[in-house]
């Protein structure tokens, strides 16, 4: 069989949340150049709009959806939205996501709350829901979790993420271990460093020297998580449940050595 045969995802109908910028937007952009239709969901409606135009400049298939990812209301909303205009949802992109450089001592419950609530909870429901309606549609599907490398591993600074980022790989075993026979693959992607339009300013100053601890020499950059991507949300990945691909250039490895 052919790459390009078993990396197609036409006919196929994905959510991203998150998808306004950053890595979301490329996982979008990445699913509806392979051939899936495109649920962006976001709450900034005018950075939407243009990851939109992006995606149907390129010839891709895509509808904007604004809710915010905490609000289950909003999240069923954006469900129906993304059926009424392309389906069932297939692939679900869990991305969306918030870290923080606090040290415990000075982290306050306010902001432990704020962390965990949208790297679990949301992370949970909208799986929840994603599943719920797949099995309803009685639809084989894929969802992917965002995990991170923070979650097999810690630096000083990032008890919350680190915390809740380690929830979502078990989570993904366990949704793995009750869906896995149902036809809804759960698997996780765990990025290492990345650079984005929000950490571009320190990686690329004050952070550069990171890169020391990475035994590939670098940071990720685009395209480093697009086969990834897609070899969990298509049918490359047919055989994979409740794992966490690791995406991070080595850096557990050299942790560990």
């Amino acid at each position: 069989m052919k790459a390009a045969d078993i990396f197609d995802l036409k006919g196929r109908v994905a959510l991203v949340t998150g998808a306004s910028g950053g890595l979301g937007l490329r996982f979008a952009e990445v699913l509806a150049a392979n051939g899936a239709s495109v649920a962006l969901v976001a709450r900034r409606p005018e950075k939407l709009a243009e990851a939109r135009a992006k995606i149907e400049k390129a010839g891709g298939k895509a509808v904007g959806i604004e809710a915010d990812v905490l609000d289950r209301a909003q999240m069923n909303r954006a469900f129906d939205q993304a059926e009424k205009a392309f389906g069932t949802v297939t692939i679900l992109v869990n991305n969306a996501g918030v870290a923080h450089s606090t040290r415990a001592i000075d982290l306050s419950e306010e902001e432990w709350r704020r962390i965990t609530s949208i790297n679990i909870d949301a992370v949970f429901f909208w799986a929840q829901e994603a599943a719920r309606r797949m099995l309803k549609a009685n639809a084989k599907g894929s969802i992917i979790n965002i995990a991170s490398v923070l979650g097999l591993s810690v630096s000083k600074g990032t008890v919350a993420y680190a915390a809740a980022k380690a929830a979502v790989i078990q989570m993904t075993k366990t949704l793995g271990l009750e869906l896995g026979f149902k036809g809804v693959r759960v698997n996780a992607i765990a990025p290492g460093w990345f650079i984005t339009d929000i950490n571009r300013d320190y990686l690329t100053g004050a952070g550069a020297s990171m890169t020391r601890d990475i035994p590939v020499g670098r940071f990720g950059q685009d395209g480093d998580l697009d086969g990834p991507l897609l070899l969990l949300a298509s049918d490359a990945g047919a055989f994979m449940a409740g794992t966490t691909v690791v995406v991070d250039g080595g850096q557990v490895v050299a942790i560990r050595a």
